[in-house]
């Protein structure tokens, strides 16, 4: 007989790979999972009974703005109580890694944290202090494109960069890749990056030729009117530069925009034949970002997540405060700002197709640290699990399981995770499948979710029976 440290035994194994479940076992050693299926040959220390659950790989957060968070927040609990062991940030262009300013911190930065503590010019340096924090979940970096606007054009971003400054973003880049992001993010529909032609972008995303798995995720340039287009741009983009591209929380925004998911799939398919183009998606009709005139005005309801001049104004609906107030869009959302918000600007039916879509993979877009945040930040991955697959059946168990899990991992090219096999680092989450569900809302939204049982992050157990064990055994993970 051989010693491990765990077992989990009769569980229902789902393992990731889209591979409908099978009743097993698994053996945990160092970490790593040792066996998997029959497991009579190992002793463990432990032994965990998983009889009517599921067991699966760690849910892999594929968009997330968890930068600051991880070392402001290293428990990380609104991740790992639902079942979330990697995340994958600096999304949306602004990475905390590689940043310095001078003075020049536009929107959207104040969602991640304060200009003070922006204090990264390198990854490396950002690798170090995540290691010091010690997270309870991993951590893959994306390098934003944003930030290294800010580094490298002194005199504002009005304006696409010249030679010399895409030159120095290039090289920025590529120090960022070497030092451990797994790729490249832009927010084209935010101030810092709306002047940028598509040219700049292509130039600095052939940079991840030379970096074997790194990808090019998008915020793109429009989710609203001119989403089609926008979506040409990206795969164009991607097909130029030469590397994988995947669209960042794909949506239709705005009432006219209805129903064109259709469309914008089919561009997607029908690029797959000749390139790699993936997508992710959160399973909610609204979304959530900085405060801005330009996204409230494309919006059914507005709902304040925070404002640092009138925190009194925290979860109240803007419509409210603009009444009180007797002033125009322009003026309130200045008098507000730094402040976040919630749109609700999007159809269920485009989210379901978008969802049941095979390659689209799942991912929060949380935002951390606001007064009031989107109830996604809690409650993504039980909702696609209680919601979308036991409710509506929408997915099937293991289809959902992938879009977390394997498929993601293979996406972002992290190495010995996303499935449950031999060898693999044992991240992993038990749950039950007639009652994990979401329990956040847009009107109590800090809530843990329902139905997840056990939370392990390599091999070590960080939530079981609806609490943190205060296990905080995360990594700074790469390529």
């Amino acid at each position: 007989m051989e010693q491990c440290d765990l077992i989990i035994s009769n569980a229902l194994i789902i393992d990731g790979s889209g591979a409908e479940g099978e009743a097993g076992s698994v053996a945990i050693k160092g970490g790593k999972i040792a066996a998997v299926g029959d497991v009579e040959g190992w002793v463990g220390d432990q032994t965990i009974d998983a009889a009517g659950l599921v067991l699966a790989p760690g849910f892999i957060d594929v968009h997330t703005h968890d930068d600051m968070a991880a070392l402001k927040t290293p428990d990380m609990t609104f991740k790992v109580s639902q079942g979330v062991t990697t995340v994958v940030a600096g999304n949306c262009g602004i990475s905390v890694a590689p940043f310095t300013t001078e003075g020049n911190f536009p929107p959207p930065f104040p969602l991640l944290g304060s200009e003070s503590e922006f204090r990264f010019p390198t990854v490396d340096a950002y690798r170090k202090a995540l290691q010091k924090s010690q997270p309870a979940v991993n951590l893959a970096l994306l390098a934003g494109h944003s930030s290294l606007r800010v580094i490298a054009m002194k005199d504002g971003l009005d304006r696409g960069a010249n030679e010399a400054e895409i030159a120095h973003m290039r090289e920025l880049l590529g120090a960022a890749l070497k030092d451990g992001c797994v790729g490249f993010s832009t927010g084209l529909g935010y101030p810092p990056a709306m002047e940028a032609p598509e040219a700049e972008i292509t130039a600095l995303a052939s940079v991840l030729r030379e970096h074997p798995s790194a990808v090019y995720a998008t915020h793109m340039r429009d989710e609203g009117d001119h989403v089609i287009e926008a979506v040409e741009e990206t795969l164009r983009t991607g097909r130029d530069a030469g590397v994988p591209v995947v669209i960042s929380h794909h949506k239709c925004a705005g009432r006219s925009n209805y129903g064109r998911s259709g469309e914008t799939l089919k561009l997607i398919d029908e690029a797959r034949t000749g390139q790699a183009a993936g997508l992710d998606v959160y399973p909610y009709t609204a979304s959530s970002t900085v405060l801005l005139p330009e996204f409230v005005r494309e919006s059914d309801d507005v709902l304040i997540t925070f404002s640092e001049p009138h925190p009194e104004h925290n979860g109240r609906r803007l419509e409210e405060v603009m009444a009180e107030w007797d002033c125009d869009l322009e003026e309130v959302a200045e008098r507000l700002y730094p402040a976040g918000a919630i749109y609700f600007q999007m159809d269920e039916e485009d989210l379901k197709r978008i969802l049941a879509y095979p390659p689209s993979m799942v991912g929060s877009d949380g935002l951390p640290g606001q007064a009031r945040p989107h109830p996604r930040l809690w409650g993504t991955f039980p909702r696609v699990l209680g919601r979308y697959v036991r409710q509506m059946k929408l997915l099937s168990l293991a289809k959902a399981i992938h879009k977390m899990t394997g498929l993601s991992a293979k996406t972002f090219g992290l190495k010995d995770r996303g499935l449950v096999r031999e060898g693999y680092v044992a991240d992993l989450v038990l749950f039950d499948p007639e009652t994990i569900e979401d329990a956040a809302t847009f009107e109590d939204s800090e809530q843990p979710a329902h139905g997840i049982s056990r939370v392990l992050v390599g091999g070590a157990v960080a939530w079981q029976n609806g609490a943190a064990t205060g296990a905080r055994n995360g990594s700074f993970v790469t390529h």
